[in-house]
């Protein structure tokens, strides 16, 4: 029997992506795209998830493309303008599946630094019951022992957990660890198949 659903952030809940920055930066979108896949890469990212200072990574960076010194600085100093505000629909069914009596818990790779920043600003974050984040635990998505983390600070069992996140290889994370999966791609999606595979009514 499902009782927990486990919400990641970028994506799901928090519409974060590079682009949104990028493109104004750039003023050309696939310049943009470029610089994400060759520059500061999701590869490059992940070390800030994990804890790494974004000054230490920054730098490190920079040494390497001293070419893009000014747009590496950006990903830091605009951080807040990839960030395009709530994912639609999700407060309302994190709320409904509350009320239908799940309890709802945050997962996430993010750098404290940043999110602490917005953080507040997400009513969809606050109704979570507990959150664990990579920045604060020095592991990421896929790594088992975060998800396992998550298991043992709030006594969750992992059959009766069911992990959404828009990353495929995190879904995989977290099956195999004993949780379900399921990867998002937007809020309608999930409610239909929250209810066709785990037969979890969002709006019951």
């Amino acid at each position: 029997m499902i009782k927990h659903l486990v919400f990641d952030f970028g994506g799901v809940l928090i519409d974060w992506n590079p682009l949104h920055l990028y493109n104004k930066y750039f003023g050309n979108e696939e310049k943009a795209r470029w610089f994400i896949e060759n520059i500061c890469t999701m590869d490059w990212n992940v070390q800030m998830d994990a804890g790494k200072p974004f000054a230490e990574g920054i730098a490190e960076l920079t040494a390497k493309h001293p070419e893009w010194a000014d747009a590496i600085a950006a990903y830091r100093s605009r951080w807040g303008e990839m960030i395009g505000g709530p994912v639609p629909g999700m407060l309302e069914r994190v709320r409904q599946l509350k009320a239908a009596g799940y309890h709802v818990w945050g997962l996430s790779n993010w750098n404290w630094d940043t999110l602490s920043t917005i953080i507040n600003d997400y009513p969809a974050v606050a109704e979570l019951e507990g959150m664990v984040i990579s920045g604060l635990e020095y592991v990421i998505k896929p790594q088992p022992e975060i998800y396992n983390i998550l298991l043992q600070r709030y006594n969750l069992r992992p059959e009766e957990s069911i992990f959404i996140d828009d990353n495929i290889a995190n879904v995989e994370g977290a099956r195999a660890v004993g949780m379900n999966g399921l990867q998002f791609f937007n809020a309608e999606q999930m409610e239909a198949d929250l209810k066709l595979l785990f037969n979890v009514a969002v709006n019951p």
